[in-house]
């Protein structure tokens, strides 16, 4: 069963530093980070 979840989970935190490093640049990035946000928790509601 970890062997089924690991690439989801590592687009999960991929996702994360995604939005992280948009959300490093300013406040003028704020609708891509909300993106990046939105599709972890979407690929997290999906996997999990």
């Amino acid at each position: 069963m970890l062997t089924t979840k690991f690439f989801p989970t590592l687009l999960i935190v991929l996702d994360m530093f995604a939005a992280g490093a948009y959300a490093c640049q300013g406040p003028s990035e704020w609708r891509k980070v909300v993106y990046w946000l939105a599709a972890a928790v979407l690929n997290l509601v999906v996997t999990w």
